[in-house]
This record gives structure tokens, C-alpha cells and sequence, in this order.
């Protein structure tokens, strides 16, 4: 059961501690991306799992990067060399009252010049059966649009199941498209969605009848979402729906909805407090899900899954989640009190 995920993976360059950007002259290096983060967390559960990118020939940041990936079990095969630099992002980590703060650097990056054909998706997905992307890629340029609609196009034809989460990033489409021109075509070959409110209503433009406020959670107005989105894209077999509740930067609710045509299940909620790192927890959801329904009987184990690994991930700094099956069965089965283990 091989997934591939497709993206971009940047440097990302972050404060240490809670401190503000050059409040002193150190910056934390490491790697992250949104389906970069994805397949570290299929890899993580033991699953195979490729990711395709561009990044630069002769950079050693790029080499590093990819060395990175493969010691932590991504395939990395099918990483395309081509253009002059690799992304970058600065990380702010917000505290209490603080939000956190992302600054890009990713302008003309390889994957953003990558031009159509430089991705054989034939060949790529030849021996895999789930294909995973999100709204980042197609934001960060004309091209990366072009091929991330290919890469789903190809996907599909080729009878993988494609998820996708639709991370609407305002930063990043300054191409001359809205996003709900791209992704509403993209969505078209997807079959397992998954966002949070904002995400559906401007990547999708659809909003629910009851209105969302940001941080607080209306079960009815969730499943009205996800209802008219099914709707809107008779293809698609189910949404999932993150639910955070920000009560600071240091303290969230977190849980998730799944529509699946059939029912709307609800997950447990959990209370995280003392947030160490919640960027990439997006990201540990989704790779929780993919996990969770190739593993699980039932969507709702699968949905349970999800939501504990992506708790789990605000306990660990970077964008990465490296929590194992175990470490994330525990939880589910009520382990959380986080004692010493001997």
C-alpha cells in the first residue's frame, strides 16, 4: 500500500525558544513542508511512502535535506534536480497572547519553475495505491499548478485514491488566480478531502447556512458544511474536518469531524496545553487519516487515529511528527497523562 506525496520542502529557519525574530543572532535549521510532513508520518507507521519534489542540483542544503528524508524512511527516488534555489521559511512561535508568525522566502524556488513534464506521474505511480497533495503546491506558482493538476489527474486515471488537503495559505497566490479557481478544478479528481472552515470557504467558496466563528465548534454547522460539499463534488467519497479551538497560542481544543456520506462522526476532543510546536499539525492529521483508513475497520477508528497523532505532534518541535503506531495507540486508548515510561 504505497503513497506518494507531492510538494514542496523548504528550509525552515526558526527563533529559538519563544523569542522574536533576531532578538538574537541564532536561527534553529531544519526541513518541513506540508506533504514532506505528511510522508515523514506514513514512514513513521511503517508505511511506504515516496515524495516528489524539485530541488536544485549542486546545493547542499537540498543534499542535506534529502539525506534527512531518507534516514527517516521516505522514499526519495523521484526528487526531480532542476532550478537555483530551495525554499525557505522564518518561524516565529508565538506564546499566550502571541500568535506565531511564518515569513516565506520561496519566491522562483525549483518546484515553482518546474515546468510541465518534468514529472513522470506514469512511471511514479506505477507500484502505489494513494496519491496525497494539498492546496499549498498549486498556490506557489502557475507551473506548480499545472503539475500539481496533472499529478491529480494522472492519479486518478490510474485508479489511486487521491487525498487532499486544501491548506489555503493567502500568502502564497499572488500569481494572478484566486484559489477557488485552481483547487475547484482540482478537487474534481479527489475522493478523500480534508480542511479545516476556512479552507473549504476559500478554496471552495462554500460556506454553511449557520455561520463558523473562528474558535468556537457548532456540530450543526459542520455537518452542513461538509454536507454541501459532498454535494458540490458527487466524486468525492468523504471530508474531514480539523477542529481547533484557539484559546491562546499556547493552549488549543483540538478534534475532528469526518462526513462520509453515510455518517457524521465526531472524535474525541482533546485539551492541549503548553503547545511546544503546532505548525505541521495539519499535516500529522492527514497522515494520521491515511494511516487510518488503510489500517482501521471503521472510519471512526481511522478519524480516532487522526486526531491523536496530530495531538501529539504539538508536543514536538519541527515540522515533523515522530510519533510511532504505538505512541499514538496509547493515547487513543487513554494514556495521556505523560508519566515516565520505565
Amino acid at each position: 500500500m504505497k503513497t506518494v506525496t507531492f510538494g514542496e520542502v523548504m528550509l525552515r529557519l526558526k527563533t529559538p525558544g519563544v523569542e522574536r525574530l533576531l532578538q538574537s543572532p541564532e536561527l534553529e535549521a531544519t526541513f518541513g513542508g506540508g506533504e514532506a510532513n505528511v510522508a515523514v508520518s506514513l514512514a513513521n507507521f511503517g508505511m511506504p511512502v515516496s515524495f516528489v519534489t524539485a530541488l536544485p542540483k549542486n546545493n547542499s542544503i537540498a543534499d542535506a535535506c534529502i539525506r534527512e528524508l531518507r534516514g527517516l524512511g521516505v522514499d526519495t527516488n523521484e526528487i526531480v534536480r532542476q532550478g537555483e534555489r530551495m525554499g525557505i521559511y522564518f518561524l516565529e512561535v508565538g506564546a499566550n497572547q502571541l500568535p506565531s508568525k511564518v515569513i516565506y522566502d520561496r519566491a522562483n524556488a525549483s518546484i515553482a519553475t518546474a515546468e510541465p513534464g518534468s514529472f513522470d506521474w506514469q512511471r511514479i505511480f506505477k507500484d502505489a495505491s494513494w496519491f496525497h497533495i494539498t492546496g499549498i503546491t498549486p498556490a506557489i506558482s502557475e507551473v506548480a499548478s499545472q503539475n500539481a493538476l496533472e499529478s491529480a489527474r494522472v492519479a486518478k486515471e490510474m485508479g489511486l485514491t487521491v487525498s487532499c488537503d486544501l491548506n489555503y495559505r493567502k500568502n502564497l497566490w499572488k500569481y494572478g488566480k484566486k484559489a477557488s479557481e485552481v483547487m475547484r478544478e482540482l478537487v474534481k479528481f479527489v475522493d478523500v478531502a480534508i480542511a479545516n472552515e476556512e479552507d473549504v470557504q476559500k478554496t471552495l467558496e462554500i460556506k454553511a447556512d449557520v455561520e463558523i466563528e473562528s474558535g468556537e465548534l457548532s456540530h450543526t454547522a459542520y455537518e452542513q458544511l461538509t454536507n454541501k460539499v459532498l454535494e458540490a463534488y458527487p466524486q468525492m467519497k468523504m471530508i474531514a474536518i480539523t477542529l481547533r479551538e484557539s484559546k491562546s497560542a499556547d493552549s488549543n481544543g483540538w478534534a475532528a469531524c469526518l462526513n462520509d456520506r453515510q455518517n457524521f462522526l465526531l472524535s474525541k476532543h482533546y485539551l492541549i496545553t503548553d503547545i511546544v510546536d503546532r505548525v505541521g499539525g495539519g499535516d500529522s492529521f492527514s497522515g494520521g487519516l491515511i494511516y487510518g483508513l488503510n489500517q482501521y475497520g471503521t472510519h471512526q477508528e481511522a478519524l480516532e487515529f487522526a486526531v491523536a497523532a496530530s495531538c501529539l505532534k504539538h508536543s514536538i518541535n519541527g515540522d515533523y511528527n515522530r510519533v510511532s503506531v504505538d505512541d499514538v495507540v496509547k493515547l487513543m486508548a487513554g494514556d495521556g497523562s505523560g508519566r515516565v515510561q520505565r
